[in-house]
């Protein structure tokens, strides 16, 4: 059976998975976290053949990262679902009631969005994520995978899908597209999937929203950036700038460009850089700040901690998201050149200042316009399960819908419902009757 006969089968199926009781899918993520505990060994068997295959095609070591599923992303997929758990039913919610007119009220009802279609590459712990996000909020997917991971994505989803179904979750609401060729007929089924997420490089991202109608959410770059302000405590900003840096390099909330307030480079920007090079980073950026690395008496250019004469770079070089060890370094005069640096050259996902300036703070906060904008902390927390939501199918950087990590609520639209006893449009249109808006709750 084509993808179209199957996601029309799903789009039928979609109103009856939207209607579930909130019991039923969670008692589905029990028997999901059960089925990946018991199995894990099947899990990691197949891991470990995508991982030898990946070594033979020489995949790069910051994309052999996401292929990794071993007992700490079985683990973190776990604690996901735990939250999910948590969370109270996102469906079903009233989020308004008004009365028009005496007995005539109308309430605003969050709903599931029906079926979703999810293009992912090289990351199979977010075919777990996407899955159970799916169930919880009443919502079927359809889940395509990279091929470097084919036969973690496939063990992964039978597991989930049988233990889901085990529980009452209707058969059909989740589907795995495996062929590559099937991408480009899930993109024509503008007609029964009503949002695609994909999840991949720039490329590919945009590769998808320019072949099809259905709408996209989502991200395709990842450039943050850490900004320290003059007004930093530069104590505390050397240990946020590794961890944004380094603790997740190929993640797409890693910092790749810094900037620093002139007034603090000379003091500052060595002690950066000579932790940053302990931590095997290697720093690229102006002609100025290599400057200052060179007069503090850094290592010899070609070095680590310095920046090397084939790494100055020009203005146009700041738009490059390196998902490595190498980070972008730039001077600036002022929070607004700051930010404006950042709306120009970076990605609206995660931006920080460090400062201990409260003007200063809210002044880039507020020119920043960026999904997540921080103050003293990584850029690497803008994750939907490090903000509660349980976990995420993504990032979005659009304004539309859902921006940040896109958690339940962000699976999630509304429907008006109104409830009346006869009332017609003409009595108002001729002034038989009137409307008093009166909000209930």
């Amino acid at each position: 059976m084509s993808i179209r006969d199957n996601v029309r089968k799903m789009k039928e199926v979609s109103p009856v998975v939207a209607s579930l009781d909130v019991r039923i899918r969670d008692a589905a993520l029990k028997a999901v976290a059960a089925s990946l505990t018991s199995r894990k060994e099947e899990i990691f068997a197949a891991n470990r053949e995508d991982l030898a295959r990946a070594d033979a095609d020489g995949i790069a070591d910051s994309v052999r990262k996401r292929l990794r599923f071993d007992e700490h992303k079985l683990s973190d997929c776990l604690a996901g679902i735990d939250s999910l758990l948590a969370l109270e039913d996102p469906a079903g919610r009233i989020t308004l009631k008004r009365e028009l007119d005496e007995g005539l009220v109308l309430e605003r009802v969050t709903v599931p969005i029906g079926v979703i279609g999810i293009i992912f590459e090289a990351r199979p712990d977010a075919l777990v994520q996407i899955s159970c996000l799916c169930i919880k909020s009443g919502n079927c997917a359809v889940l395509k995978g990279g091929k470097e991971t084919a036969s973690t994505n496939k063990v992964l989803f039978e597991l989930i899908r049988d233990a889901a179904c085990s529980a009452g979750i209707p058969e059909g609401s989740l589907l795995q597209a495996s062929a590559h060729s099937e991408i480009d007929e899930l993109l024509e089924c503008d007609d029964c999937v009503d949002l695609l997420i994909p999840r991949g490089s720039n490329a590919f991202v945009r590769y998808i929203m320019d072949h099809t109608k259905i709408p996209v959410m989502g991200h395709s770059d990842g450039i943050c950036h850490t900004y320290v302000d003059e007004y930093a405590d530069q104590e505390m900003a050397i240990p946020i700038l590794i961890d944004a840096k380094t603790q997740y390099t190929a993640a797409c909330n890693a910092t790749e460009t810094l900037l620093v307030h002139r007034a603090i480079a000379r003091s500052f920007l060595p002690k950066a850089a000579a932790a940053l090079a302990d931590s095997g980073v290697r720093l690229r950026g102006t002609a100025e700040a290599a400057a200052i690395l060179e007069e503090a008496d850094a290592p010899a250019p070609g070095t680590t901690a310095a920046i090397s004469r084939d790494d100055v770079m020009e203005e146009g070089d700041f738009r490059r998201e390196y998902l490595d060890l190498i980070l972008s370094v730039k001077l600036v005069g002022s929070v607004e050149e700051a930010a404006a640096h950042i709306n120009r050259f970076g990605s609206h996902h995660t931006d920080c200042i460090i400062t201990d300036n409260d003007e200063a703070a809210e002044r880039f906060m507020t020119l920043v316009d960026s999904a997540g904008v921080y103050r003293n902390c990584s850029t690497r927390f803008a994750d939907g399960f490090r903000y509660g939501f349980g976990a995420e199918v993504g990032i979005s950087t659009g304004k539309l819908h859902a921006r940040g990590p896109v958690g339940l609520e962000g699976l999630m639209t509304y429907k008006y419902r109104l409830y009346g006893h006869g009332q017609i449009v003409g009595d108002y249109a001729s002034g038989k009757a009137s409307f008093h808006f009166r909000t209930l709750s």
